[in-house]
């Protein structure tokens, strides 16, 4: 008998609000999705609590719950896996953060989070990296787009320091400063270098020739490094050592590229698979019918719907979310396959950002429950029920064994 292989497919903020533009349903209640509704009708359903520390859900905390870590145990944060994804290899001692090349007028105030969602930043970036501050050296690398990795790396150091980007509350007046979140010195001594070193970056970057160019052309310029998520270095323990499955990762973005990296699973190449409402989706499941012949757990990872959902556009998500549904589609017919189609986190469109909503689960390949379409409202009825994400991975490996 052939043996069992697991596609774990994860749609990046698939659960949202209902909405008054789509009918008062959510846009996967709206989406035609034939065949998402076939597995749901097949297998068995139920919603899953998010898990998450701070005030809303992020998405390195879910996945990592979804694999089965508690971030309490291991609390890594964005900038970790930012700075992997730059290709900076961290050290202990170490502090990493995640930064958003944005744009600020001359009263300090952030105009855009994301520089207009600027591209091909090197000369920038080659501009500020290596920076020495009070025996500290600040390391930069490109992590795709407007995004940048940094590490901090010399002695005295804590990771235990605020955000300076305003992320999902409004854009203030002014900035936010980096402060310590304890009382060591420590912490007090990375804040003040953090501070030092983006004040000095906007000076250099405020006249650099490149955003001048930019500015020339009417575009938004690149003058300004908001930081999250600053982590220090951790080791996590290795995916097929916790559960005995050879695991491989299907996704466009660096983050959960890195995120499965650095539980050891293979990170597979597909040309034109890079996280937006164009990637290459045919191209990303054939990827993961391919790779089952060689892993036991295949990992497929779609961006696009938690970006709409964050640019308030509930149509282009419910669409998208259809355009997937064709697409999945191509794993058929599904033979000796445990199949878990849900999100990370939930997105709303209303808010525009990560919500703490419930998020729908199937799993299909081995038991049927009365569900017969794939939807939050449909997996509410559900056998599985509600339960934390970190409980997902004990419920696939009984599934799995059966």
């Amino acid at each position: 008998m052939a043996k069992t292989k697991i596609i774990f497919f994860v749609m990046d903020g698939l659960g949202d609000k209902p909405t008054n533009i789509l009918g008062k349903k959510t846009p996967l209640e709206a989406a035609e999705t034939p065949n998402l509704d076939w597995l749901a009708k097949e297998g068995i359903c139920g919603l899953m609590k998010p898990v998450y520390h701070t005030a809303l859900p992020t998405s390195e905390e879910g996945h990592l719950s979804l694999f089965g870590y508690d971030t309490e145990k291991y609390p890594v944060k964005r900038g970790f896996f930012t700075a992997m994804g730059a290709g900076i290899k961290a050290r202990r001692g170490d502090v990493c953060l995640r930064g958003n090349f944005a744009t600020v007028d001359k009263k300090m105030n952030v105009v855009d989070r994301r520089a207009g969602r600027i591209d091909n930043t090197q000369p920038l970036i080659d501009t500020i990296n290596g920076m020495k501050i009070k025996g500290i050296r600040i390391l930069v690398g490109g992590a795709g787009g407007h995004r940048v990795g940094i590490v901090m790396r010399g002695k005295g150091l804590s990771s235990h320091i605020s955000d300076g980007d305003p992320h999902y509350s409004k854009l203030q007046k002014g900035l936010r400063k980096i402060v310590p979140l304890d009382k060591t010195k420590e912490a007090a001594f990375t804040a003040e270098v953090l501070n030092e070193f983006l004040e000095r970056t906007h000076q250099i970057l405020d006249s650099h020739p490149f955003n001048k160019k930019r500015k020339k052309k009417g575009l938004l310029i690149a003058n300004y490094i908001l930081t999250r998520g600053a982590s220090s270095y951790i080791k996590l323990p290795s995916f097929k050592k916790r559960y005995g499955l050879k695991a491989c990762c299907v996704a466009g973005k660096t983050l959960y590229k890195q995120i499965a990296k650095s539980i050891g699973m293979k990170l597979i190449r597909v040309k034109g698979a890079d996280g937006s409402v164009n990637t290459n989706l045919r191209g990303k499941f054939l990827a993961v019918k391919r790779n089952l012949k060689k892993y036991d757990f295949v990992f497929l990872h779609i961006k696009a719907t938690d970006s709409l959902a964050e640019d308030g556009n509930c149509q282009g998500k419910k669409e998208f979310i259809e355009k997937i549904d064709k697409h999945i589609k191509l794993l058929f017919p599904l033979r000796n396959i445990l199949m878990i189609v849900t999100g990370d986190h939930s997105t709303c469109c209303s808010l525009r950002r990560h919500c703490t909503e419930l998020i729908p689960i199937l799993i299909y390949g081995r038991k049927k429950d009365s569900v017969v379409s794939f939807s939050e409202k449909a997996c509410r009825k559900g056998s599985l029920g509600v339960f934390s994400q970190l409980q997902l991975m004990p419920k696939i490996l009984t599934l799995y064994k059966k």
